[in-house]
């Protein structure tokens, strides 16, 4: 089981970027395929896909709403993904979740995801 921790949320204002770290415990974090989510205020039952990374970090795909301005990565030695948040706009506020792709194929649904960590929150003023 592959525990996971966000990290690197915080206030920022319209137009400025954020680094956002989850990492994971165990040695299989390389066996799975990554992504990020996030749930916006007012909508604690909705989680959106962000953005997943394939398990080697070769592949990536993103949400229209973030597409040329977010950027997913991971680094396999540091069981580490990241995802860089440039040009945030207030509509980015939300709390940012990662997690594991559970199933062996392309997914953009929450339910195809598991180990979820508990989230870090990110805030854009305008």
């Amino acid at each position: 089981q592959v525990q996971l921790v966000e990290s690197g949320g915080g206030l920022v204002q319209a137009g400025g970027s954020l680094r956002l770290s989850c990492a994971a415990s165990g040695r299989t974090f390389s066996s799975y395929a990554m992504g990020w989510f996030r749930q916006a205020p007012g909508k604690e039952r909705e989680r959106e896909f962000v953005a997943a990374i394939s398990r080697a970090g070769g592949s990536t795909y993103y949400a229209d709403s973030v597409k040329g301005r977010f950027t997913i990565s991971r680094d396999n030695a540091k069981n580490t993904v990241y995802l860089q948040m440039n040009s945030l706009k207030p509509e980015d506020t939300a709390v940012y979740y990662c997690a594991v792709r559970v199933v062996n194929y392309y997914s953009v649904y929450a339910v195809d995801f598991g180990s979820w960590g508990q989230g870090t929150q990110v805030t854009v003023s305008s």
